[in-house]
């Protein structure tokens, strides 16, 4: 009798203490489910800008993830920048059928990795940053920006097309006190530097106030399926003023390992432009506001070269793919396939047309690239109905031209030279012709 005493007691006691630990288990998984809940910034108080990156904030190192809804809690459809959200490593935002939008009074990125910025000097890597579209999703620039343009522009409140040869862009900030009268790199919508890891998907870009989306010093990154609307003009109270330049995606020094594919552009310059400038000594530090980069402008050798780029399927109203060089900086190992630049004629032209579906070279940008800096471009399947299909402006190396559409009337032929051809090297043409769409 004992014996079953015994037995029937360890067994109640086992019984017992599954019982506590399953409960312990199911509390820890509850624990766990509920730290993984999806943030977002209505979770949180405060301005739409505070909101999203308190979010941030708190998904950083606990989800890595939030989620801008298309649904505002202030009641509306729409979420206002004020200024930056920075963005850490290991960082993804989902965006859920809504509209984003820089506000009248932002003078600042509406996306910048959070490891640069004014007055740092020295930054540090950042790893894994996604933003990624699902539905309709829509980033704007401001109803009427306080600044627009290139950190070579100075600002004015009556801009039109001959205003460019003096190098200004409109702002409300122009003529204020205490106002900086000149653009920089906080006119970029998206701004990623020194990041391993980066993704951007499935948005439309409406009216950036300068270049769209643009990189510095970063590697392995993933464009795709992306809209822009960023014509060289904006219409306000029943003006028509200027901006410039309005690239769609550009890649400064350091850019490798890139896949850019489906976008559809009407851009008021490059849709695609990829610059590496050696200056020499007249550089910019990281994280000066008077730049028109925020890190570094000096290029430091092989590491700031741009190489490793693939280019697929873009249609544009303008410029496709600028490939620029100066001095040692280098461009290289660069595959270009699917091309078509077809002005829109609903949309005011930039200048005198579109000056190429691909360009080769600089001329503009310190001094010359040394021949055979830009090396290795292989460009398949383009056509273009611009001022020249294919613009070698400096010596090149070792490329492939094939299979290109020229539509226009105003260059010879679908490839221009205008470069010391006794400089190029290894360059191979094949099936590339001229064929004029007659359309005037």
């Amino acid at each position: 009798m004992r014996f079953y005493c015994v037995l029937l007691s360890l067994s109640l006691l086992t019984s017992t203490q599954f019982i506590t630990a399953q409960t312990g288990v199911q509390k820890k998984q509850i624990t766990l489910k509920a730290s993984l809940a999806p943030i977002g910034p209505n979770d949180f108080k405060g301005s739409d800008t505070q909101r999203i990156q308190a979010a941030v904030n708190a998904a950083k190192g606990n989800t890595n993830s939030i989620t801008i809804p298309q649904r505002n809690a202030n009641g509306t459809n729409i979420w206002k920048i004020d200024q930056a959200i920075l963005l850490p490593s290991e960082m993804t935002l989902i965006l859920e059928n809504c509209m984003i939008q820089l506000s009248d009074s932002c003078r600042d990125n509406m996306f910048r990795s959070d490891n640069v910025g004014v007055g740092i000097t020295n930054p540090i890597w950042n790893k894994n940053i996604a933003i990624i579209g699902v539905g309709d999703v829509v980033l704007k620039g401001a109803n009427n920006p306080r600044a627009t343009g290139d950190g070579f522009r100075k600002l004015s409140l009556t801009t039109t097309p001959s205003h460019n040869k003096d190098r200004s862009s409109y702002g409300t900030d122009a003529g204020k006190a205490n106002r900086k009268q000149k653009s920089d790199w906080r006119n970029f919508m998206i701004l990623m530097a020194y990041v391993d890891g980066f993704k951007l998907k499935n948005v439309r870009i409406e009216h950036a106030h300068a270049w769209a989306v643009t990189f510095e010093r970063v590697h392995h990154a993933e464009l795709s399926n992306l809209r822009f609307y960023t014509p060289q003009f904006r219409d306000l109270n029943g003006k028509r003023l200027y901006t410039y330049n309005n690239d769609a995606i550009n890649l400064r020094e350091g850019c490798k390992y890139f896949r850019i594919d489906d976008i559809t552009a009407v851009n008021g310059d490059d849709c695609i432009a990829l610059s590496a400038l050696d200056l020499g000594p007249e550089f910019h530090s990281n994280g000066n506001i008077n730049s028109y980069q925020v890190t570094s402008t000096k290029h430091t050798g092989p590491e700031d070269h741009i190489e490793q780029v693939f280019i697929t399927n873009i249609k544009t109203n303008y410029t496709g793919v600028g490939i620029r060089a100066s001095d040692s900086a280098s461009i290289h190992h660069i595959y270009i396939n699917g091309v078509t630049t077809a002005a829109d004629p609903n949309i005011q032209t930039p200048y005198n047309g579109s000056p190429y579906t691909v360009l080769l070279g600089n001329r503009a940008y310190g001094k010359p690239p040394l021949p055979g800096q830009i090396h290795h471009i292989y460009i398949m399947n383009i056509v273009g109905d611009g001022l020249n299909l294919i613009d070698v402006k400096s010596p090149i190396a070792n490329c492939a031209f094939m299979n290109g559409i020229y539509t226009g009337t105003a260059a010879a032929g679908p490839v221009s030279y205008s470069t010391d051809k006794t400089l190029i090297k290894n360059v191979t043409e094949v099936n590339l012709v001229k064929v004029p769409s007659g359309i005037k």
